[in-house]
């Protein structure tokens, strides 16, 4: 596409664009950008790129290091200096562009004051799951009508019960009853169930089970906390682990966030995959970061995310060979 083909296409697209010259400075806004931000940017050329974004000196310094870099970048529910006062947030893509940069700024809708504000994360993972569903469950179904033996038609259950809570899980994080689930949840059938997925693969791990058998239930979405043991494992065997040990503890007294639980729930993933690489440890839990050149780092980001939504914490630590993921969550019920 030519320079005046991509022109024109940008001033018609509703998708907000800008681009920036290498000086950090605005060159172009395209109408959908202005409009979406609500300001009149007759001015704009010429100005900085933070005039657009809430944290001027955060976002010029993350421009900085993507020119630098020449590598592109995704930030995620970034807040935008709206005229009015409004608060305004946006996903926004930037990569390298001629000189300078390609700015591109999808502002993200005003939540519902009903309904629970979801994030970018729990969006992205959303529609990243939902749209394959239909198609695995369909074809789950008919390998389990024509597969012959107990086994066989067990497996292609398993895969029908997987898509039919995630789709479960994608529909409430996308419409209006995208709040948690609570209820009761015995962690050890979650961790069971776990080890079935696993073991179903088709190389599957060794296993080792070290349970506290005095854990209680606990009050939380079974749906999601399951989902966080799922991206804990496959995370760990795809980065090339082929043991895990799945462990839970009771702990008191124990700081998690601004809280001191008085007891407390610890489960581990445990790997001897090769660690975390030293490149990723200080962002690992951020949305679209990916120690893979295939991943699309929601996982961490997404389990974090449930884990807060418990009103519990994500902690790692990791050397070659020995890597443990703990999920802290809070025993006793909110307002106990």
């Amino acid at each position: 596409m030519n320079d005046l083909a991509w022109r024109t296409w940008a001033e018609q697209t509703a998708t907000g664009l800008a681009l920036v010259d290498a000086n950090l400075r605005l060159r172009w806004l395209n109408p959908a950008l202005v409009e979406g931000l609500g300001l009149g940017f007759r001015h704009a050329p010429g100005q900085p790129l933070g005039l657009l974004l809430d944290d001027a000196d955060e976002g010029m310094a993350r421009a900085a290091k993507v020119l630098a870099q020449q590598r592109p970048v995704q930030w995620r529910s970034v807040a935008l200096a709206g005229a009015d006062d409004r608060e305004l947030s946006a996903d926004i893509a930037l990569q390298p562009f001629g000189d300078g940069l390609l700015l591109e700024v999808h502002v993200l809708a005003e939540p519902s004051p009903a309904t629970s504000p979801l994030s970018a994360t729990l969006r992205g993972f959303a529609h990243e799951v939902k749209n394959p569903l239909a198609g695995l469950r369909g074809a789950a179904q008919l390998l389990q009508r024509r597969v012959e033996g107990e086994d066989l038609q067990a497996l292609a259950g398993m895969i029908i019960g997987e898509a039919d809570r995630l789709g479960a899980l994608a529909n409430r994080l996308l419409h209006h009853d995208g709040a948690a689930q609570l209820g009761p949840v015995n962690i050890h059938r979650l961790l069971e169930r776990l080890a079935d997925l696993l073991l179903a693969e088709p190389v599957p791990p060794q296993l080792r089970h070290d349970y506290d058998p005095s854990v209680p239930d606990l009050h939380g979405d079974a749906d999601r906390l399951q989902q966080i043991l799922l991206n804990l494992a496959r995370n760990a065997l795809e980065a090339g682990a082929r043991t895990l040990t799945l462990r839970t503890r009771i702990e008191h007294g124990v700081r998690v966030g601004e809280r001191m639980l008085r007891m407390a729930l610890r489960v581990d993933v445990i790997d001897d995959g090769p660690g975390v690489p030293v490149a990723l440890r200080d962002t690992l839990f951020q949305p679209l970061v990916s120690g893979r050149a295939d991943g699309t780092g929601l996982g961490l980001a997404l389990s974090r995310e449930i884990a807060h939504e418990h009103d519990g914490e994500l902690r790692y630590a990791s050397r070659p060979g020995h890597t443990v993921f703990s999920l802290y969550l809070p025993m006793e019920r909110p307002h106990d």
